[in-house]
């Protein structure tokens, strides 16, 4: 305990800090990273730089984190998989609840239901009945295990009592390749790193995964709408920090951050990519993870997902 007094008596940050994305550049977390970053700078008044650290669903990214040195200059951008990880991982080598301080969340966004524009359907009610007549003969490209964009399939299997078969990809970039060239027929994707893809036609959209429109793309029904009632996932992000950071340092990271999502150009990033910002408390974020993982252990058992 001397290390960690003596580090929250010296001022923060005191050097660079690091955003660790647990993903490979070009998707959501990569993307809302580099939008908060430069503002995150000026809040903090030191070098904040970015380090993709991609595997295992974003589980190397995380466990680099909360092996750090607990002193707040090494930060995970924080997602789905720390509550979805713990459910599909036998073993883990860290523990998202026990081994990461939590800081703030800053937001939330849909995903979206796109399939290649080979596929003969135009709607959520045509790519059900078109699955059911071919079971087990079309396959879906995600992010990884225990991403949302996994989950939102699996939700959307056991409610429509489909057989899809998962082909899983290390980040959005590798999946969304295999989709355009059609190796793969579906996938479940953050809205907005693929609005661009979506809007030339290199995809077709179906619907979105939160219960509200997205205002990114208002002419998308949700998936609620197209019929499958009660559907919602939302994809979300915030900073957490090595456990055992002192409580000073990550108040002092959250303030930061909060100041830095209402500067108005770093909200306007966000939100016209389709993300709702939200400011919060390390509690907060911490409540809200816990909820997430109440909320998905029965989804997980019941389609029997495990990560290999």
């Amino acid at each position: 305990m001397l290390w960690v007094a003596t580090a929250s008596a010296q001022p923060y940050p005191s050097r660079t800090v690091t955003i660790i994305v647990p993903y490979p550049p070009g998707g959501l977390i990569d993307l809302v990273a580099r939008i908060v970053q430069p503002q995150l700078q000026v809040e903090l008044g030191q070098s904040v730089v970015i380090e993709n650290r991609s595997g295992a669903g974003g589980n190397i990214g995380a466990e680099a984190v909360a092996r750090a040195a607990p002193d707040g200059h090494t930060v995970l951008l924080g997602n789905p998989s720390l509550a979805i990880s713990p459910l599909i991982y036998k073993k883990l080598n860290y523990r998202p609840q026990d081994d990461l301080a939590y800081v703030g969340q800053f937001g939330t966004v849909p995903n979206v239901l796109v399939v290649n524009p080979t596929l003969p359907v135009n709607s959520v009610k045509e790519l059900v009945a078109h699955v059911k007549r071919n079971p087990g003969k079309l396959n879906y490209a995600s992010n990884g295990y225990g991403t949302s964009p996994q989950m939102s399939m699996e939700l959307f299997k056991a409610m429509t009592d489909t057989f899809i078969v998962h082909i899983p990809f290390r980040g959005s970039g590798p999946a969304v390749a295999s989709l355009l060239a059609g190796e793969t027929q579906m996938m479940f994707d953050n809205l907005p790193p693929v609005i661009p893809q979506i809007k030339a036609g290199k995809m077709r959209a179906l619907a979105v995964t939160s219960l509200k429109r997205s205002s990114a793309m208002p002419e998308l029904p949700t998936l609620d709408e197209a019929g499958m009632k009660g559907y919602e996932v939302t994809a979300w992000f915030g900073l957490n920090v090595a456990a055992g950071t002192p409580r000073e340092v990550v108040a002092r990271l959250n303030a930061a951050l909060n100041r830095a999502t209402v500067e108005a150009k770093t909200r306007e990033q966000l939100e016209s990519r389709g993300a709702t910002v939200i400011q919060g408390t390390p509690e907060a974020f911490r409540s809200f993870v816990q909820a997430e993982v109440a909320k998905w252990t029965p989804i997980v058992k019941r389609a029997g997902v495990v990560a290999e």
